[in-house]
């Protein structure tokens, strides 16, 4: 089994999709931005939660959120150079809580035409309550890593299934976020029919991938490539 890099299907967005999303219509931009809004729903929502918020007041308030966050038209203003992206849509969160929260309150569950699907697992487990000593920023910055590792994690997944390589990535995937000993490289060779040495390549052609799409990922949240090593630390930081 081979496992080899396929950089072409990795654009990197960086913030072009807020800023083309806010000068024009364009149909790929505002999908681009929606993807960002999924992915990144659940961060948004523990932030809410931990500001107060009841589980389905905090829903509503994060879905009305993203409606004005994608109805907006002042986002082509936003200039990248002043922050990066996670650290924008807490400022823009913050703002939307301390002066619209009335007008959020006042839709119905489940109103306002979003474009993304809403993924409401965010209001259980450790979405919300992962420790009770973390400020709602805190709680922010750890989610918000949390979901963007397992977002990574999840696009490796899927493409080594493609490939027919998921007992593959099944058996070590667990390599990912640190090293095993010697004898689990054989015991997962010993299952796969292949060899310690064969394990031991694919061990380093997987983490290869895997550095390789969690930088493509930052890329798309930061303002340049400059800053990708130093956000990279910071996601290992806030969930260490």
């Amino acid at each position: 089994m081979t496992i080899g890099p396929d950089s072409a299907r990795f654009a990197t967005t960086h913030w072009s999709a807020v800023l083309a999303a806010g000068r024009s219509d364009s149909t790929r931009a505002r999908q681009a931005l929606d993807e960002l809004c999924r992915v990144y729903w659940k961060p948004l929502h523990a932030f809410v939660r931990r500001q107060g918020h009841g589980a389905d007041e905090a829903q509503d308030l994060t879905q009305a959120f993203f409606a004005d966050l994608l109805a907006r038209q002042d986002l082509a203003r936003v200039d990248p150079a002043r922050g990066r992206f996670r650290s924008f849509l807490l400022a823009s969160l913050t703002h939307f809580l301390a002066n619209e929260w009335d007008k959020a309150r006042a839709q119905k569950r489940g109103g306002g035409a979003i474009g993304v699907p809403i993924d409401t697992s965010a209001d259980t487990g450790d979405w919300v309550e992962p420790a009770d000593t973390l400020t709602p920023e805190k709680l922010f910055e750890r989610s918000w890593a949390l979901a963007l590792l397992d977002h990574v994690l999840g696009q490796l997944q899927r493409e080594c299934e493609a490939e027919g390589n998921a007992a593959l990535f099944d058996g070590l995937k667990g390599t990912l976020t640190g090293d095993r000993p010697a004898a689990r490289y054989a015991d997962v060779g010993a299952r796969l029919g292949l060899s310690e040495g064969a394990i031991k390549v694919a061990v380093h052609r997987l983490r290869a991938r895997y550095r390789e799409r969690l930088r493509a990922e930052v890329g798309r949240t930061v303002g340049g490539p400059e800053e990708i090593d130093d956000e990279i630390r910071f996601l290992f930081a806030a969930v260490g």
